[in-house]
């Protein structure tokens, strides 16, 4: 029972940091910080209070985003090591080919003798003749 619920728990404490780290790394965001921050120079008497309520935003958002990044991170890192699997598994097979290929063609490259007519064969060779003396 305890492990349920604390594995539930932490499904949604990790659902509400990625909540908030897409939040916080949205635009409108970026948006509304920018008008919170205007709100002095419109209304001086408020800058003590504003001090405060940034200070506690940035003491929530700061660890929030860091779980967040770690969360994400996660699923990045896992999605890696499934796909480095499948490129090790790709590998193997093109290795696999490779071999078969280079057996299957090995008696190509060795010299072979060609009947043109029954009185003449042909040497087919691929390197050069040597100087005849």
């Amino acid at each position: 029972m305890t492990k349920t619920f604390s594995a539930m728990l932490a499904r949604i404490n990790e659902s509400v940091a990625v909540k908030m780290t897409m939040l916080f790394g949205s635009i409108w965001c970026v948006y509304a910080f920018f008008l919170f921050s205007l709100v002095p120079v419109l209304v001086p008497a408020w800058q003590n209070t504003l001090l405060y309520i940034s200070n506690c935003i940035q003491l929530v958002a700061l660890p929030a985003l860091m779980v967040g990044n770690a969360v994400l991170s996660r699923g990045a890192d896992r999605r890696a090591a499934e796909d480095h699997q499948a490129l090790l598994e790709i590998l193997s097979d093109v290795r696999e080919e490779l071999a078969d290929l280079k057996e299957k063609t090995a008696d190509l490259a060795q010299p072979q003798n060609l009947a043109i007519s029954d009185q003449m064969f042909v040497t087919m060779d691929t390197k050069p003749d040597a100087p005849q003396e």
